[in-house]
């Protein structure tokens, strides 16, 4: 499973809520979030629960943010 940093940006993004809203909501600084979304550095748990519910996500929905990682040779039976 991977993590889907372009589900995140496009919920985030689809509810009007800016990088700086977003980091001050869950306690980050504005450019330690923006490092976050953009895979320069790892989301943890509690920062994940927090934006899960800034986003207005239930825990049980996590799964909605994990993508399959299907390797290459799974894509050329297709």
């Amino acid at each position: 499973m991977k993590f889907d940093l372009q589900r995140l940006k496009g919920e985030r993004v689809a509810r009007g809520i800016t990088q700086a809203e977003m980091a001050h909501k869950i306690g980050i600084s504005t450019n330690a979030y923006w490092r976050k979304e953009n895979g320069e550095r790892d989301i943890g748990m509690e920062e994940f629960v927090k934006i899960l519910n800034v986003l207005g996500f239930k825990k049980k929905q996590i799964s909605l943010f994990f993508a399959k990682d299907v390797h290459k040779s799974e894509h050329q039976r297709e």
